[in-house]
């Protein structure tokens, strides 16, 4: 789920961090794979609003991809019954994978983790919840992205969803 920013200052200070933010997750999960016994794989998925029925995602699926061949006139048709459905905005995972063991995490969530204090994904799934609050100590004096913060919490948060992984001691049991 996206987080919830209508205030346009709060928006402006996403926007600085949010990019800074994912290159720094996705450095320091290379990092981590490097030194783990864990494969990962990154990969390109669709995040649907929930309660959308599984034939309500075939339907918008098949109109998306009908899109990259249709003809202008078609392409208005399409864009037309599009309108009235849901629209899934992408996201991007990292899958890994260790012996029988699969674990997906979702990168954007983790950048939101960064970005924003006390984040929590079930949080912006409830109307009734407030906006989230952007970690204001990211950002500098000047404005700027404060790059030793965000690299030392990007850091802590990659380092503990390695840790909270199934271990080998799990793995025999």
């Amino acid at each position: 789920m996206l987080p919830r920013i209508t205030d346009p200052t709060i928006w402006q200070k996403a926007e600085l961090l949010m990019q800074p933010a994912f290159i720094r997750i996705i450095d320091n999960i290379r990092q981590q794979l490097d030194s783990s016994s864990w494969q990962g794989t990154y990969h390109d998925v669709l995040i649907w609003p929930s309660g959308i029925t599984d034939e309500t995602k075939i339907q918008v699926t098949q109109l998306l991809q009908a899109m990259e061949t249709a003809s202008p006139e078609q392409i208005e048709e399409i864009r037309a019954t599009l309108h009235n459905l849901p629209i899934p905005h992408p996201g991007y995972h990292l899958h890994l994978q260790r012996q029988e063991h699969q674990v997906s995490l979702d990168l954007w969530d983790l950048c939101y983790q960064v970005c924003f204090v006390n984040y929590n994904r079930e949080d912006q799934e409830e109307p009734k919840n407030s906006e989230v609050t952007i970690d204001s100590s990211l950002i500098d004096q000047l404005g700027n992205v404060d790059w030793h913060q965000l690299e030392n919490k990007t850091k802590r948060l990659i380092q503990q969803a390695f840790a909270d992984l199934p271990t080998m001691s799990q793995e025999s049991e």
